[in-house]
């Protein structure tokens, strides 16, 4: 089978290092890809926005099966250009890929369907969204209606601080249209995680439940970023209650969908908060999440190429999941989620057979491995238990110490084992 996946980050280096294990992959393209990339797939030098140009490909090279990683183009329609072209893929359309692509629409169906989630109001019109947010009080959050690459959620810890916010995106177009309309909603308290499903239409198949770490900096300080960090599964999260975030909030949302003349097909993501009255939803993704994908695949023993095909034909793949922890820090440039360099040379990690490397942000060059991004790379190990797999982590990350055009975060998975991580120097 000829697979044609479509991105260049992270997840899609962590999709097809999975692929690649199955024997039904005879060949496995990436569009555009990155450099890490090129060990086990061929490079394609078309954007993921070229839609023709995809369609084109996929048809003269006999792809079987494409796989859209990327949010952007499945809010582009690139799924129903496929299809139209009458060529298999996996992903979401543009009207169901929406639960992503507005949070306002999304808050609509969860508002509609009683799926758990905050109290919130939307706007376009900033002098009543700053009226909401001094009657409401802080803390807030406010948030960009659509896409802005993970960084449209400011968690006001003042007033002042909300009101800057809605003014950023409402008056000044920080994120130019995503930002026309904003979603303001109240704090919600508790311990966050992911949660991801294979689904299609009404069929819900539910992966292991993960945590990622959103804020740029240790102690969960900082901007928000695409996410510096995440581990798998979960181990302050009950049973019972990953039960009912599938039973309340995942099975719910494909079955709105579905309602709503919107089937989805691919992966929905729920990104979730543990609240003394159960789990509720802090946004909807449309596709595989990064960097959770990075540590949640490793764990899947299951030959992916089959789940996704039992998938799209309606049948059940009965995943199974290995019982181990996976953990993974990201590698990020100086300077990002702001501006960065590009170019700065990558250090090459190697060593033991359960650590890994995930390539997002790089490039080639004739010395080796060069940023291109915010997100260079992911390392990740996978180990019996989660202060091991850490440890595994972070003793390999020791080569980008002193090293000015990187940084990383010290603390991923703090709160999930101890007060310290004893084993970070």
């Amino acid at each position: 089978m000829n697979i044609l996946v479509i991105g260049r980050g992270g997840r899609e280096h962590s999709l097809i290092q999975k692929l690649a294990e199955s024997k039904q992959a005879d060949k496995i393209f990436a569009a555009p890809g990155n450099a890490g990339m090129e060990e086990v797939a061929e490079r394609v030098a078309i954007p993921e926005t070229d839609q023709k140009k995809l369609v084109t490909f996929a048809k003269e090279n006999g792809v079987d099966l494409t796989i859209v990683g990327p949010e952007n183009p499945l809010l582009e329609g690139l799924v129903d250009i496929f299809q139209s072209a009458g060529l298999k893929v996996f992903g979401p359309t543009y009207a169901a890929a929406m639960i992503e692509g507005s949070k306002h629409f999304a808050k609509k169906i969860m508002a509609k369907y009683e799926i758990p989630t905050a109290d919130y109001q939307a706007f376009t019109n900033l002098e009543a969204a700053k009226a909401y947010i001094r009657e409401k009080g802080a803390p807030i959050v406010v948030k960009a209606d659509g896409l802005a690459a993970g960084k449209g959620v400011v968690v006001a810890e003042k007033v002042e601080e909300a009101l800057k916010a809605a003014e950023d995106m409402l008056e000044k177009g920080q994120f130019g249209e995503a930002s026309k309309e904003i979603v303001v909603e109240e704090f919600l308290q508790g311990e966050e995680f992911s949660l991801m499903a294979f689904v299609n239409g009404s069929n819900v198949y539910p992966m292991i439940p993960a945590k990622d770490h959103k804020r740029a900096f240790e102690g969960d300080h900082g901007p928000n970023t695409g996410g510096m960090g995440a581990f798998a599964p979960v181990p302050e999260l009950p049973e019972a209650d990953y039960q009912t975030a599938v039973n309340s909030i995942l099975q719910p949302a494909a079955d709105a969908l579905v309602k709503e003349g919107r089937p989805f097909t691919g992966i929905l993501y729920a990104g979730l908060i543990q609240t003394d009255r159960g789990p509720k939803v802090i946004e909807f993704n449309a596709r595989f999440g990064d960097p959770e994908t990075q540590v949640v695949l490793p764990l899947l023993e299951n030959d992916l190429v089959q789940v996704i095909v039992d998938v799209l034909n309606e049948k059940d793949p009965e995943l199974r999941w290995a019982d181990k922890t996976c953990a993974g820090v990201v590698v990020a440039s100086s300077g990002y989620p702001g501006g960065y360099e590009k170019g700065r040379p990558v250090p090459v990690i190697s060593g033991k057979t359960n650590v890994y490397t995930v390539h997002a942000g790089t490039e080639k060059s004739e010395h080796g491995y060069v940023s291109s991004g915010g997100r260079v790379l992911l390392v990740g190990a996978v180990e019996k238990s989660l202060p091991q797999a850490l440890e595994e982590v972070y003793e390999h990350l020791q080569m980008f110490e002193g090293n000015k055009d990187f940084y990383y975060r010290r603390d991923i998975g703090i709160s999930s084992i101890s007060s310290t991580h004893p084993y970070v120097k």
